[in-house]
């Protein structure tokens, strides 16, 4: 059996907490997904699914729990460890694709890299070669507002995936596109995934898009079930 690449356990999330307005989102939440799994996170929305995202990605702290990416315990580290294990490990998605508008498709695929210390010419290959793999070869000089919201969401995958992640999180990833549209752009994500071996967990509230991952988990009273 393949090692973890992310490992979640015993989750807790309160906002608010001790005050009227408190909120506990996360009641010991516990996830494990192992090399090239893709896992769909399915909830209804305010559940906290968001939460437990950013968690995994180590953009937010629980108040309790562990957090292990690709067999390194996150737990209490630091934010600048954090912010490096986030540039090795893990590549994001959002509903919305968050692209720079200044900046055209390749290049908002290299910027990641170069952020990472990657070199110029490099970062413009692998930039290059992860927009050919979804079909934005003629489009990679334009910029953000020039490509459709299918081409966009393309380019938000490419991004996410420039420094070779082990993990991906996805937030919705089609849920801002029209079904048509939906479903070609997570068959794209689908096909990058499997050719790269990453991991993904996906969050989405269409059961047609769960039912082609590997398995599904539900949030349910802060809990992850499957």
């Amino acid at each position: 059996m393949s090692d973890p690449v992310l490992r979640l356990s015993a989750i807790e999330k309160t906002y608010n907490p001790g005050t009227p307005g408190e909120v506990r989102v996360l009641r010991g939440a516990d996830l494990t997904i192992r090399a090239g799994e893709v896992v769909a996170l399915v909830a209804p929305s305010g559940a906290g699914k968001s939460t437990l995202l950013h968690i995994a990605g180590l953009l937010d702290q629980p108040d309790a729990g562990g957090v292990e990416i690709a067999g390194q315990d996150m737990t209490g580290q630091s934010d600048r460890a954090c912010t490096a294990a986030r540039r090795r490990d893990v590549g994001f998605v959002y509903q919305f694709h968050h692209l720079l508008p200044e900046f055209t498709a390749e290049e908002n695929v290299a910027l990641p890299q170069l952020a990472n210390g990657e070199s110029r010419s490099r970062a413009r290959a692998r930039a290059l070669d992860l927009l050919a793999r979804v079909g934005l070869s003629t489009r990679a000089d334009h910029r953000p507002a020039a490509l459709s919201g299918g081409e966009q969401q393309r380019v938000a995958f490419c991004r996410a995936l420039a420094n070779a992640p082990r993990l991906l999180l996805a937030d919705e990833p089609t849920g801002n596109l029209d079904p048509a549209t939906a479903d070609h752009v997570f068959d794209t994500l689908m096909d990058l995934v499997a050719h790269t071996g990453m991991s993904a967990l996906i969050a989405t509230h269409n059961p047609d898009l769960a039912a082609r991952m590997n398995r599904t988990v539900r949030l349910e009273n802060g809990r992850l079930v499957s």
